[in-house]
């Protein structure tokens, strides 16, 4: 029987190696923003914005507070509102849904495949109708959904395509970066991303002209010059010290997510017990592993042995969004996506950063192929 010594505690997340790393030029960042009290849009929120379309090579980015707020302004941006139905996955963080559901427009759910855990392309056409203006594709866990499968419905049915993105700045699709397959595309740069702000911030990327002039105005109560407003809009905008840390972080972000993917790359090859199974990697797809998920038939079990040993997973996400009770009046029920019901049920997340150690790494796959094998 493996001997498996307990060491110290590796949570799922742990932002503190990542800021001491760069303390100084943050701070530095951060007196740059004070001294020019741009604490509100500015300078240094333009300056991320015009980093971060070329980083997606795009022809655009737009700042906004947070990921949440990047998908309902695109909705707004596309038109989408009372009457309409937008497709989004079961399987995703319910501000996907959110964003539809916010501009009085009803999302539709569909299932994700058994394998890449994605938003399943070929189960899209059944929940097309007469009202369905988009379909919102998730690269969920860093990995980009099977784009042309899903562009290609859109393109049959004259539809919309949204990129939520928020979980996969740097993946790419087939050579290229997510960010430029839909009309838009969206982000999160909360703290824990792979590219995190010092607090809350997103973005929406896009090649389309009108579309980033739009979103402009929206994000700033619907004004371009000040204390003049040509439509209802919002307040939405990224803050200075945000764009400021975001614009010192995505420096960073190849080196960062080149270690996630060599940890995951470890998960991989190292985990053999034949009680877990990971996520399937098609070949378009490179991930950048912000989350690198499991499944397991016992998963509070597992969970408890992984504690017992000072390992602490995460669950992304304990329960599908048709099943979520915000949705109850739509009338989904058990069994209507069983993929992503299946996943919600049976699914934890290892810890994944950047700063995870070899030894840390080295320790969870030997706790986890020990596991139901002693």
């Amino acid at each position: 029987m493996q001997t498996i010594a307990i060491q110290e505690k590796i949570p799922c997340l742990d932002l503190r190696g990542q800021h001491q790393q760069i303390k100084s030029e943050i701070f530095t960042a951060f007196e740059k923003v004070y001294e020019n009290t741009a604490f509100s849009g500015g300078p240094f929120v333009e300056e991320f914005e015009k980093h971060f379309a070329a980083f997606c090579q795009t022809k655009y980015a737009v700042g906004v507070n947070n990921g949440t707020s990047a998908l309902h302004l695109a909705m707004l941006a596309l038109g989408i509102g009372v009457g309409d139905e937008v497709i989004v996955p079961a399987n995703t963080f319910i501000a996907t849904a959110w964003g539809v559901s916010y501009t009085g427009a009803t999302p539709v759910f569909v299932d994700c495949t058994p394998n890449t855990w994605q938003i399943d392309a070929s189960k899209i056409e059944d929940k097309i109708n007469s009202r369905t203006k988009a379909v919102v594709g998730v690269h969920l866990y860093g990995q980009p959904f099977d784009v042309e499968g899903v562009q290609s419905v859109c393109q049959k049915y004259g539809l919309y395509l949204l990129e939520d993105a928020a979980q996969a700045q740097g993946a790419q699709y087939k050579g290229a970066p997510v960010g430029g397959f839909g009309e838009l595309a969206c982000f999160s740069f909360y703290p824990g991303k792979n590219l995190g702000a010092c607090g809350e911030a997103g973005g929406i990327t896009t090649d389309n002209e009108r579309y980033y002039k739009h979103l402009l105005s929206l994000r700033n109560h619907g004004s371009m010059v000040r204390y003049y407003h040509d439509m209802v809009g919002f307040n939405m905008r990224m803050g200075g010290l945000e764009g400021a840390s975001l614009n010192v972080k995505l420096k960073y972000l190849p080196e960062w997510n080149k270690r996630r993917r060599e940890i995951a790359r470890r998960y991989q090859m190292g985990i053999t017990n034949p009680h877990l199974q990971m996520q399937a990697q098609p070949d378009w797809a490179d991930s950048i592993y912000h989350l690198f998920v499991v499944t397991t038939e016992d998963r509070g079990e597992l969970i408890k042995y992984l504690n017992g040993h000072n390992i602490y997973p995460g669950l992304h996400y304990p329960v599908p969004c048709h099943l979520q009770k915000a949705y109850v009046d739509l009338g989904y029920k058990k069994g209507d996506c069983p993929h992503a019901e299946y996943l919600a049920s049976h699914c934890l997340s290892l810890p994944m950063y950047a700063e995870l150690t070899d030894e840390d790494v080295h320790q969870v796959i030997g706790v986890l192929n020990s596991y139901r094998n002693a």
